[in-house]
């Protein structure tokens, strides 16, 4: 089993491995955790060479075994669409599955359980880069004033906007001016918060 640090170190070894094609060196890594030299680096790489997850590739560079590299790919759910627009009222239900490692989106793999996709539908978020057609996803957690949400309003309209609040109400804010926010009269309730973006192009 690895550590809380090890695991860290092996995202982000995943995560500059599949960015880059190659794995991160020892000064990137002590950069990324701030230690004050290599060697601290080189203890968790060893550490994680002993536990099997890595191997030195060149004689010099420490990265992901090639079954690793598959192994820690995840499905993840799409459940239909969702309006970037005003809410509508829908039932939701998975239409497919992806596959894709969480370090990608800078995130823990243990969060891979807490995450899934909608659809984007709508152009009330384009001015977050949030286009019609694009893949959100989202992850199970509590949101903060900022984040963009998948939201449900009202018990009963689904909608992605971020979330703001004005004193303590909170509000639904559309990234475009042809759309006002969104004030709920009977409930929200984030059921998603916004890590990443997929764009399929044709």
């Amino acid at each position: 089993m690895l550590t809380e640090k090890q695991e860290a170190i092996l995202d982000f070894v995943r995560a500059i491995q599949a960015e880059r094609g190659i794995p991160p060196s020892t000064r990137d890594i002590q950069r990324q955790f701030g230690y004050a030299s290599q060697n601290a680096a080189m203890n968790h790489l060893r550490a994680l060479a002993k536990k099997g997850v890595i191997e030195q590739i060149d004689g010099r560079t420490w990265g992901l075994k090639a079954r690793l590299v598959q192994a820690h790919l995840f499905t993840v759910p799409v459940y239909g669409s969702i309006p970037a627009g005003r809410p509508t009222a829908e039932e939701q239900s998975a239409e497919e599955t992806l596959q894709l490692d969480p370090s990608l989106f800078g995130l823990p793999a243990r969060a891979a359980n807490r995450l899934w996709a909608l659809r984007v539908r709508g152009d009330s978020m384009t001015g977050a880069h949030i286009l019609d057609g694009d893949l959100a996803l989202l992850e199970r957690r509590e949101p903060r004033a900022g984040d963009i949400i998948a939201a449900l309003v009202n018990g009963t309209e689904t909608t992605l906007k971020r979330l703001l609040y004005r004193g303590r109400a909170a509000i639904l804010h559309a990234e475009n001016p042809r759309y006002a926010d969104i004030v709920p009269e009977s409930g929200l309730e984030c059921q998603g918060v916004l890590v990443g973006l997929i764009r399929r192009t044709t």
